[in-house]
């Protein structure tokens, strides 16, 4: 059976959980069990729920989310490329991979005035090392690519995901 067949229905503690861990993980050596500890459960059972979690797609990801411009990183840009479609996973899954992307994605095109599939969010402490990274994208693409642009953030946006109230 595949995960999009059956749901992963929620419990209590499950619910508690992820109103525990929603804002972000504790920053501590050993998070799932500050978690546990805070719950009154074990730190076991908080990392077995977690994976289920995880495996039925209820937390699609763990991941650390950096204020880039905190770091230095003021010159962010997501650059935009119209690609081969028959090319788009694999060149996708490298863009994806490069240590100056933070995400990587697949999206419709919206002829004809917006003829880009792929998008790559490139971090930058200039406007002239992001543009290098494109460079460096536009090289990975090869011939695959048709048209590219970068769209440079003016500022930054609440960096949340979806929360469940109390």
């Amino acid at each position: 059976m595949s995960m999009g067949e059956e749901a992963l229905p929620l419990d209590e503690i499950d619910r508690r959980i992820i109103r525990a861990t929603q804002a972000g993980l504790p920053l501590v050596p050993r998070p799932y069990h500050a978690i546990a500890e805070q719950l009154g459960l074990s730190p076991d059972e908080v990392m077995a729920r977690i994976e289920d979690l995880r495996e039925f797609g209820v937390i699609r990801r763990i991941g650390v989310v950096p204020n880039h411009y905190r770091l230095g990183y003021t010159a962010n840009g997501m650059t935009v490329w119209d690609v081969d479609d028959a090319r788009i996973d694999a060149l996708g899954q490298r863009v994806g991979e490069l240590d100056y992307v933070s995400h990587c994605y697949h999206r419709p095109r919206h002829p004809p005035d917006w003829p880009y599939n792929l998008f790559a969010m490139v971090h930058g402490r200039t406007r002239d090392e992001v543009a290098a990274h494109a460079e460096a994208i536009a090289a990975i693409l090869g011939s695959s690519q048709r048209a590219r642009a970068i769209l440079y953030s003016t500022r930054i946006l609440k960096k949340t995901g979806l929360r469940i109230g109390e």
